[in-house]
């Protein structure tokens, strides 16, 4: 299992990151699959689910592993008392941990996930956050960690 997230990213340099890890399914992971930006719109869901194909690479969105809006936006808020921007995040704030925790992932079933890793090879969670520490995507493989005999990769640029 692997994580990784868009930024530091390029289009060309994240499949290469993701055949090093010779990963073979990406597990998006994010509520809204756009980013802002256009050095970042190879990552809007339709071009990157078509640039993975192109590379043999399968894809699947987990809605119900997103956060909320309103948890979106507790984080943002504690990033501007931090002075801090979701690109330099380095950590998740304590509450939104709580819960993300006790409202999304006490609540989803990571079977399928576990599933498709054990039949497909290396899967990845997808964000946007270039460090894990600093997306939700840590907190679902801290999970998978715990309750499956599945070791994590963070994925980053090289």
């Amino acid at each position: 299992m692997a994580t990784i997230g868009v930024y530091g990213f390029d289009g060309e340099s994240f499949l290469r990151r993701l055949r090093q890890a010779d990963v073979r399914l990406l597990l998006d992971v994010r509520q809204r699959r756009g980013v802002r930006g256009s050095e970042y719109a190879w990552a809007n869901s339709l071009r990157l689910q078509a640039a993975l194909a192109r590379a043999g690479i399968a894809y699947e969105h987990h809605l119900e592993l997103a956060p909320t809006t309103e948890l979106r936006q507790l984080q943002y808020a504690e990033d501007g008392r931090q002075g801090v921007g979701k690109r330099s995040r380095r950590e998740l704030a304590a509450e939104y941990t709580r819960r993300y925790t006790n409202e999304i992932l006490d609540c989803a079933d990571l079977v399928p996930i576990v599933s498709a890793v054990s039949s497909t090879g290396t899967a990845a969670l997808l964000c946007v956050e270039r460090d894990a520490e600093a997306c939700h995507r840590s907190l679902i493989a801290q999970r998978l960690t715990e309750q499956h005999p599945v070791t994590v990769e963070h994925l980053r640029p090289l």
